[in-house]
């Protein structure tokens, strides 16, 4: 430490030393330690997304039909609700439409599937 004639106090800085590191070292291992700590704390308890279970991820629906267009999907859709169906669409991948139903109205959803020819 040196006394400047005004009665200040000044520190030399090293240009050699990494003390200045220290503070963003320790801030990005904090991240990441909380990082960790999240992504266990909210893991879904899967192990993998392509061995899981569909039933499981279907809930109270049940798939009746997939196609490849969505506009089939949706014509499909528009037969079911006529027919007093209740229905919804999903798209787990690209050119695939899956259409859920409600497992109660599945076999007769199944049976307007069969019968339907979309355009």
């Amino acid at each position: 430490m040196r006394r400047e004639p005004t009665g200040e106090v000044r520190v030399p800085i090293d240009a050699g030393s990494l003390h200045y590191a220290v503070g963003p070292v320790i801030a990005a291992v904090m991240v990441a330690v909380i990082a960790l700590f999240l992504r266990w704390a909210f893991d879904s308890g899967r192990s993998g997304g392509s061995n899981r279970d569909k039933s499981a991820t279907d809930g109270l629906l049940t798939p009746v039909a997939t196609v490849t267009r969505r506009e089939s999907a949706l014509a499909l859709r528009a037969v079911l609700s006529d027919a007093g169906i209740r229905s919804t669409l999903r798209q787990p991948a690209p050119h695939r439409t899956d259409v859920l139903v409600f497992s109660e109205d599945a076999e007769r959803a199944r049976e307007l599937a069969l019968s339907f020819r979309g355009s």
